[in-house]
């Protein structure tokens, strides 16, 4: 059976908000099984919808990101957002191949032509930010090995099908690839690169302690 999770939303605590939430979640149950979904959650905020920080709504995209869900009911698109927002959480929906049904559509929701046009814009800038991630990583790689650095000396479990570790950078590292004239935004790519979890600002902070140890 289809997975589904039900998400009703108020903007205020008023009695009348509160009936209406009520309303919200029974009919939102009764829809999800009338479309032989199994509902396995169901969240809840009594919150404006140009706020993106609701409890309700954080659990929901923990839920989407962590679970098996085919589908999220609501009573209408306004329920998870408003302005900004609701473009925003469109996206994720869409990340995470998740359907949006509405109450009042008793259905899928349709995205409007200029809401097709904005997420279809979105997902182009995420993919060319990706792009554009993996090239610096490879272009700080190419440089500090044309410089001498030996990376398949620094990597654990190679040939590990789980990946490698992620490893805390050392010290070392960092001052050898900054000998070689990198800059700290390249040695920061490049460790993560090798698997190395450490900041641009980790990074710096570490060398400076080094330099005044150093001195």
């Amino acid at each position: 059976m289809k997975r589904a999770v039900i998400y009703c939303r108020v903007s205020t605590e008023k009695e009348q908000q509160q009936t209406s939430l009520q309303r919200q979640r029974e009919e939102l149950l009764e829809l999800a099984k009338s479309m032989d979904y199994k509902t396995i959650a169901v969240f809840e905020d009594e919150a404006s919808g140009y706020d993106v920080e609701r409890d309700g709504l954080m659990d929901l995209l923990e839920c989407l990101k962590d679970e098996k869900v085919d589908a999220l009911f609501i009573q209408d698109e306004t329920r998870i957002g408003r302005g900004h927002a609701r473009i925003a959480i469109l996206h994720l929906l869409e990340k995470t191949n998740t359907t949006l049904i509405t109450n009042s559509d008793q259905g899928p929701f349709v995205l409007s032509d200029m809401d097709a046009m904005v997420l279809e814009i979105l997902a182009v800038v995420e993919e060319y930010q990706r792009k554009i991630h993996n090239a610096k990583i490879k272009r700080g790689m190419k440089r500090a090995i044309e410089q001498g650095y030996r990376p398949e000396l620094n990597l654990k479990n190679r040939g590990n099908p789980e990946g490698r570790a992620r490893l805390t950078v050392p010290i070392e590292e960092i001052v050898s690839l900054r000998n070689k004239g990198m800059t700290f935004d390249e040695i920061t790519t490049v460790l993560n690169g090798l698997g190395y979890e450490a900041s641009k600002a980790t990074i710096h902070r570490r060398y400076k302690e080094y330099e005044k140890d150093q001195a």
